[in-house]
Order: structure tokens, then sequence, then C-alpha cells
């Protein structure tokens, strides 16, 4: 792929925090569509509310009440000696069973961006939308947009002390949003839906993740109104070696081309260096899989994307075609939003026949 001239194209420094005690630490992995003369990007926006050696301090939405209200949660890290901070993400409490994530050391919410051109944002001042639900009483993260008709429905990752689950919005104009619940319960993420029905029923890519055993990988589901899926069965696994074999998941909303779907999706290896690859679909039987990449197409390796908040990343929700092009917006190390482009052509040679 090639990379835009001008990445990054939005930092933390084009975003002005929700708050005044709170301090961005990254805006990445956004949705896109096209609205009127607009390329919009829904981002997702990750603020903290500060740490140091010797404490963090935990934003979580309380939402018990009437009216969610934000809460600030003061962990002193010697107090715990049982928990290890040493994840900038989050604190975890390593059991006999499982390593549990006791908090995330920042709250995201979802911010639009405008542009004309796909290159110059202008980020909006205030949140797009607010979490509200106990499902996301710590955040929403990593939403797609999949454009149906005149309606945008966005699915994003809902975070709680329940676990990541998958819930969904929509909305015509970007200023008035439906709230249509959870769709995917914990643990499940890197949920797309694709942009029409197929055979008269919608597809969704998914990854559910056993807590025991099993490696996270990609699932395909079906649905009659986007709200009710079933029919789950797994779709597509990591490799045992190389550059996918950690886990796999939905990247950006599938298109429609002359020769299937192509899904642009991400992976990490075990050592969590995050990449991105593509996949052929058959037009009519999404959940055959006609070609894939045996190499990214792009891999982190530009300083903004080997350094940041977590870095040695490149992740993507969103992408458009047009034309013979593809645009691919994806987030750098977790803190920065960048584009690259690649022609169906070049996606075409990239793919292999499985």
């Amino acid at each position: 792929m090639k990379r835009c001239i001008n990445n990054p194209l939005i930092t933390v420094k084009d975003v002005k925090p929700s708050r005044p005690d709170f301090r961005v630490e990254g805006v990445f992995n956004c949705g896109v569509c096209r609205y009127g003369d607009e390329i919009l990007l829904i981002c997702r926006v990750s603020e903290s509310a500060g740490c140091t050696d010797q404490d963090v301090k935990i934003p979580v939405m309380d939402t018990d009440g009437s009216h969610p209200t934000m809460k600030i949660i003061d962990v002193v890290k010697e107090e715990h000696p049982e928990w290890n901070f040493t994840d900038s993400r989050s604190v975890i409490r390593n059991t006999p069973f499982v390593r549990k994530v006791v908090y995330l050391t920042s709250f995201s919410h979802l911010r639009l961006a405008h542009s004309k051109d796909g290159i110059h944002f202008t980020v909006d001042d205030a949140p797009m939308i607010q979490p509200m639900m106990q499902e996301e009483s710590w955040g929403m993260e990593d939403p797609r947009v999949t454009q149906i008709g005149d309606t945008y429905y966005i699915n994003y990752t809902a975070v709680s002390p329940q676990g990541p689950a998958t819930a969904l919005l929509s909305t015509k104009d970007f200023k008035e949003f439906q709230r249509l619940g959870v769709i995917f319960p914990p643990e499940n993420k890197d949920v797309v839906i694709f942009p029409e029905k197929i055979g008269g029923k919608y597809y969704a890519l998914n990854r559910p993740v056993s807590l025991e055993f099993g490696t996270p990988e990609i699932w395909i589901s079906e649905s009659p109104d986007l709200i009710h899926w079933g029919n789950h069965r797994h779709f597509c696994k990591a490799s045992e070696t190389g550059w996918e074999n950690g886990r796999i998941g939905g990247g950006a909303v599938p298109f429609r081309t002359e020769k299937g779907w192509i899904e642009l999706y991400h992976a990490a290896d075990e050592a969590n260096r995050y990449c991105i690859g593509a996949l052929l679909l058959d037009a009519e039987h999404p959940e055959k899989i006609l070609a894939r990449t045996e190499n990214p197409i792009l891999q982190p390796e530009a300083d903004y994307e080997t350094s940041g908040f977590f870095g040695n990343t490149v992740f993507t929700c969103g992408c458009y075609r047009d034309g013979n092009n593809v645009t691919l917006y994806y987030g750098a190390a977790d803190d920065k939003i960048c584009r690259a482009d690649i022609t169906l052509d070049e996606l075409y040679k990239a793919l292999k026949v499985s």
C-alpha cells in the first residue's frame, strides 16, 4: 500500500479533550463513510485522567443513576501488589486460571472528523455520542460504519467490567442516533457488517473469544434484521507461524467487486505486532474464502507506526472504494490516524487462491 505523504493525518494535538481534567492519549481506529460532499471519520478518542509512577487514575462512567456521570477511581499502586501495571492500556490481575483485566487506564468515546479531500480533517470539539449504557461504562471503541440505503449503521465495541461486547447505532444525519443495543455479547468484537443483503440475509464477521482455550479467530453470522444474529460458524483461522499466528479479526467493512467481496482484516503475531491483510470472498456465498494474502499489505514500518501509545501496530476499521482505488484509514501505534491507498489490480495480485 502507498502511504499518504501527509501521514499522520490526525494526532492527539488535533483533538480537544472532552473535559479540562482529561488528557487525550490517542485518536485512532476510525470507521469511514461518505456523507454529502464530505468524508467522515468516526474516530475512537482515548482519554486518561492522569497517572504517575505511584498511582493510576481510572475514568469510568457511572450508569446507575438516571443521568450517567463520569467518576475517577484513584488506584495507588503499592496498595495492590497483586495487580500488574506494566501494560499501558490496562491494569491486570493474574489468577491461577486467567489473566483478568481489572481496569482500563483510559476511556474511549466516538468523535467525528470531517474532510472534503480525504486528507485534511477537522475534528469536532465534542464527542459525537457519549456512553450511556451499563454495557459501555468503560467506553466505546473501534467503530465501523455500514451504509444501507440512506441509513448509516455504526457498530462499536462496548466495554464494561463484563467484557467487550458489540453494540449498534443507526443514524441518517450524524446528529440524531438510535441505540439498537448489544448485538453480540462478550467477548465478541471486531464485527464488520456487510453493506447489503446476500440471499435475503445480512452477514457479519465477528470474533468470539474463549477465556479458557482456543485462538481468537474470525467467525461469520447471519441476521434477518441486523439485530438478531444466528447460524454462527467458524470462518477464518490464524496461521501457525508468521505475521498472523497470534490472532486475527475483522477490519474494514467489506466491499463488493467483480470478483467477489474484499475484506481488509487485521492480524497480530505472538509478539503483538499488528498488520493488515486481505481476503476475497464469494459474492453470493461470503462464507467461502476464494483467496487470501500470504503477506501483509500493510505492516508497521514508519516511525509513526512503530512508536506510540502501543507501538508496532497498524489497525483498520474502515476503507472506501473509488473506482479502481481503495483508500484505507488506519490507526497507527494506537494514538494517531493515517491513510494508505492501493489499487484493486494490486490487491488482486496480492491475493492467492486458497
